[in-house]
């Protein structure tokens, strides 16, 4: 399976990118979100992918981060959805937002995504209230952060998702734990 693909931007026309490597060029379809960070055609590129081998095709979908690509094969998993309504949600709002609308059970939010009706929204409700959590998506052993570290150390202190998240939002993702903690708690009680 093909995971990461690195090399030359040759072509650009949302969804849809190609991808020069070693000669062979690759299409990618690719949410909005990572469209918009593409650099220029011709510059050097790297996406994480996530390929689907069918009957009659093999697809390959870019992601520009690891948090894009983990959320959209959590998409995947919500009865009714494929690749094409995953990369829709992707394009229609940011991961925040979306985990925001999982939080706080938002179904209108979810229906201002185009192609996300009413029951699609209370589907990606129901299925994904578990995968989502205060943090976002929840992290593969490995992969954990200092910064969801701090925001489970705010938690178990009793803080509030909502009061956590603004804390360590602002946090530097290489920043040590107990450092996090000092600054979280710091911004809290101003």
């Amino acid at each position: 399976m093909i995971a990461r693909l690195h090399g030359k931007l040759l072509e650009k026309t949302p969804p849809l990118i190609i991808i020069d490597c070693a000669g062979v060029g690759y299409e990618v379809e690719v949410p909005m979100s990572t469209f918009y960070g593409l650099p220029e055609v011709g510059a050097a590129v790297t996406l994480l992918i996530h390929m689907v081998v069918r009957e009659d095709a093999q697809l390959l979908y870019g992601f520009g981060s690891a948090q894009e690509k983990g959320t959209f094969r959590q998409l995947l998993k919500v009865n009714g959805i494929g690749a094409k309504s995953a990369l829709a949600i992707l394009s229609g709002v940011s991961i925040d937002d979306l985990v925001a609308a999982l939080s706080s059970q938002d179904v209108a939010l979810l229906t201002r995504i185009p192609g996300v009706g009413k029951k699609t929204a209370e589907r990606l409700l129901l299925e994904l209230k578990d995968k989502f959590g205060a943090t976002g998506l929840q992290v593969a052993a490995g992969q954990k952060t200092a910064v969801q570290d701090v925001l489970n150390a705010l938690l178990a202190l009793g803080y509030n998702e909502r009061e956590a998240m603004a804390a360590v939002k602002p946090l530097d993702k290489d920043i040590s734990v107990s450092e996090g903690i000092k600054q979280a708690l710091k911004a809290m009680s101003k």
